[in-house]
C-alpha cells in the first residue's frame, strides 16, 4: 500500500520523498482534486493526506476526494505549518490505530462466531441426547443419533479447549 498526498504547495515532492524514506512506503503526490480523484480510481491507498488549505478553499473538491478514498485513512494536515516529521508521525499514528481497530474487529468477529458455534453444538448435543432417551426410537436411528451426539460432544470439547477460534484468530 502507498500514501497519497494531495497538495499544491511548493516542495510537496520533497516532503513526499522524505515521508517515503522515513516510512519505507511509496508516496504519490496529487497537486489538485482532479489528479487526486484519478489516482484514487487507479488504485487503493493506505492513507490520503489532504492539505487543509486546499480542503477549506474547495470543500466540494475535498468531499470528492473523501468519497473516492475507499478504505484509505483520511488525514487533513496544514502543510504550511507541518514538516515531514510531523506528517510521518500523523500517518504512523493513523496506520497504527487502523491496525488496532482491525485486530479488535477480528477478535470480536471470532468471539461472535465461537459463541454461535458453541450454542449450535449445545443444541445438537441436547436434541440428539433427548431423541436417544425416547423408548420408541428404532435401533438404526438410535445408532445414528449416538454418532451425532458423539460428534457434537467432540466438537464441544474442541471449542472449549485451548485451540478455540478465539485463540487461533489472534
Amino acid at each position: 500500500m502507498s500514501i497519497l498526498i494531495v497538495t499544491g504547495i511548493e516542495g510537496a515532492r520533497n516532503c513526499a520523498e522524505a515521508v517515503a524514506a522515513q516510512m519505507g512506503i511509496a508516496v504519490e503526490v496529487a497537486e489538485n482534486r482532479k489528479a487526486a480523484v484519478a489516482a484514487l480510481r487507479r488504485r487503493e491507498f493506505a492513507a490520503v493526506v489532504v492539505d487543509e488549505s486546499m480542503a477549506e478553499c474547495d470543500p466540494a473538491g475535498a468531499e470528492a476526494i473523501w468519497e473516492n478514498a475507499g478504505l484509505a485513512i483520511p488525514l487533513q494536515i496544514n502543510f504550511a505549518l507541518a514538516r515531514a516529521a510531523r506528517l510521518v508521525r500523523e500517518i504512523r499514528a493513523a496506520l497504527n490505530r487502523r491496525e488496532r481497530e482491525k485486530t479488535l474487529a477480528r477478535q470480536a468477529a471470532a468471539a461472535a462466531i465461537e459463541t454461535e458455534l458453541k450454542s449450535t453444538v449445545a443444541g445438537l448435543l441436547l436434541n440428539s441426547q433427548l431423541a436417544l432417551s425416547g423408548n420408541e426410537v428404532p435401533a438404526a436411528i438410535a445408532e445414528r443419533l449416538r454418532v451425532v451426539a458423539d460428534l457434537a460432544g467432540s466438537l464441544r470439547q474442541q471449542l472449549s479447549g485451548p485451540l478455540s477460534i478465539r485463540n487461533s484468530a489472534a
